[in-house]
Protein backbone atom coordinates (compact mmCIF):
# COMPACT_ATOMS: atom_id res chain seq x y z
CA UNK A 1 0.00 0.00 0.00
CA UNK A 2 1.39 3.66 -1.18
CA UNK A 3 2.09 5.69 1.91
CA UNK A 4 3.49 9.05 1.95
CA UNK A 5 5.72 10.65 4.97
CA UNK A 6 6.46 14.30 5.09
CA UNK A 7 9.18 15.94 6.82
CA UNK A 8 11.51 19.35 7.00
CA UNK A 9 9.15 21.64 8.68
CA UNK A 10 9.64 23.98 11.22
CA UNK A 11 9.67 27.51 12.41
CA UNK A 12 11.54 30.06 9.95
CA UNK A 13 11.69 34.21 9.62
CA UNK A 14 9.57 35.16 6.90
CA UNK A 15 12.20 35.53 3.61
CA UNK A 16 13.94 32.53 5.05
CA UNK A 17 13.93 28.85 3.28
CA UNK A 18 12.72 25.70 4.12
CA UNK A 19 12.77 22.15 2.20
CA UNK A 20 9.72 20.04 2.61
CA UNK A 21 10.54 16.07 2.09
CA UNK A 22 7.95 13.72 1.07
CA UNK A 23 8.73 9.71 1.55
CA UNK A 24 7.26 7.27 -0.68
CA UNK A 25 6.99 3.80 0.37
CA UNK A 26 5.61 1.09 -1.73
CA UNK A 27 5.09 3.07 -5.13
CA UNK A 28 7.94 5.42 -6.97
CA UNK A 29 6.60 9.45 -7.80
CA UNK A 30 7.09 8.94 -11.68
CA UNK A 31 4.05 6.48 -11.64
CA UNK A 32 1.61 9.11 -10.18
CA UNK A 33 0.35 12.87 -10.36
CA UNK A 34 1.87 13.94 -7.20
CA UNK A 35 0.94 17.41 -5.18
CA UNK A 36 1.94 19.58 -2.12
CA UNK A 37 -0.91 20.89 -0.46
CA UNK A 38 -1.48 22.81 2.98
CA UNK A 39 -3.55 23.84 5.35
CA UNK A 40 -3.78 26.93 7.67
CA UNK A 41 -6.56 27.44 9.93
CA UNK A 42 -9.61 28.68 8.64
CA UNK A 43 -8.79 27.42 5.15
CA UNK A 44 -9.33 24.43 2.96
CA UNK A 45 -6.68 22.40 2.03
CA UNK A 46 -5.53 23.81 -1.10
CA UNK A 47 -3.06 22.23 -3.76
CA UNK A 48 0.18 24.59 -4.56
CA UNK A 49 2.42 22.55 -6.07
CA UNK A 50 2.05 19.72 -8.37
CA UNK A 51 3.81 17.62 -10.99
CA UNK A 52 2.76 15.05 -13.74
CA UNK A 53 4.14 11.48 -14.00
CA UNK A 54 6.01 13.22 -17.54
CA UNK A 55 7.45 15.95 -14.98
CA UNK A 56 5.41 19.29 -15.92
CA UNK A 57 4.95 21.57 -12.94
CA UNK A 58 2.34 23.35 -11.56
CA UNK A 59 2.41 26.18 -9.33
CA UNK A 60 -0.65 28.10 -7.62
CA UNK A 61 -0.01 32.05 -7.92
CA UNK A 62 0.29 32.61 -4.27
CA UNK A 63 3.98 30.96 -4.23
CA UNK A 64 5.01 30.88 -7.62
CA UNK A 65 8.72 31.90 -8.06
CA UNK A 66 9.21 31.26 -4.40
CA UNK A 67 8.55 27.42 -4.47
CA UNK A 68 9.31 24.75 -6.79
CA UNK A 69 8.58 20.85 -6.46
CA UNK A 70 10.74 18.36 -7.70
CA UNK A 71 11.81 14.45 -7.21
CA UNK A 72 14.72 12.65 -6.66
CA UNK A 73 16.75 10.71 -9.13
CA UNK A 74 15.54 7.43 -7.59
CA UNK A 75 12.13 8.49 -7.71
CA UNK A 76 11.49 7.71 -4.47
CA UNK A 77 11.80 11.38 -2.23
CA UNK A 78 9.82 14.13 -3.63
CA UNK A 79 10.64 17.67 -2.62
CA UNK A 80 8.93 20.91 -1.91
CA UNK A 81 11.90 24.22 -1.28
CA UNK A 82 10.25 27.26 -0.38
CA UNK A 83 12.10 29.90 -0.63
CA UNK A 84 11.10 33.90 0.55
CA UNK A 85 8.63 32.28 2.89
CA UNK A 86 6.24 34.52 4.09
CA UNK A 87 3.34 34.67 7.53
CA UNK A 88 1.01 33.57 5.21
CA UNK A 89 3.00 30.25 4.15
CA UNK A 90 1.98 29.03 7.70
CA UNK A 91 0.00 25.64 7.18
CA UNK A 92 1.03 22.16 8.13
CA UNK A 93 2.01 20.65 4.34
CA UNK A 94 0.92 17.37 2.75
CA UNK A 95 2.34 15.13 0.18
CA UNK A 96 -0.04 12.90 -2.23
CA UNK A 97 -1.04 12.13 -5.55
CA UNK A 98 -3.15 14.66 -7.16
CA UNK A 99 -6.12 14.17 -7.22
CA UNK A 100 -5.35 12.83 -3.35
CA UNK A 101 -5.42 8.72 -2.79
CA UNK A 102 -8.16 7.64 -2.13
CA UNK A 103 -9.31 5.43 0.96
CA UNK A 104 -11.65 2.27 -0.64
CA UNK A 105 -14.25 3.74 2.13
CA UNK A 106 -14.84 6.90 0.17
CA UNK A 107 -12.88 9.79 2.15
CA UNK A 108 -9.01 10.98 1.14
CA UNK A 109 -6.02 9.78 2.78
CA UNK A 110 -3.99 11.99 4.54
CA UNK A 111 -0.31 11.63 6.25
CA UNK A 112 0.63 13.40 9.15
CA UNK A 113 1.77 16.34 7.30
CA UNK A 114 4.47 18.80 8.73
CA UNK A 115 4.02 22.24 10.46
CA UNK A 116 5.64 25.43 8.85
CA UNK A 117 5.36 28.41 10.60
CA UNK A 118 6.51 31.51 9.19
CA UNK A 119 7.26 34.35 11.72
CA UNK A 120 9.67 37.10 13.31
Amino acid sequence: QVEFVESGGGLVQPGGSLRLSCLASGTKFNIYSMGWYRQSPGKQRELVASTTNSGSTKYVDSVKGRFALFRDVGESTMYLQMNNLKPEDTAVYYCNQDPPRRHPLGYDVWGQGTQVTVSS
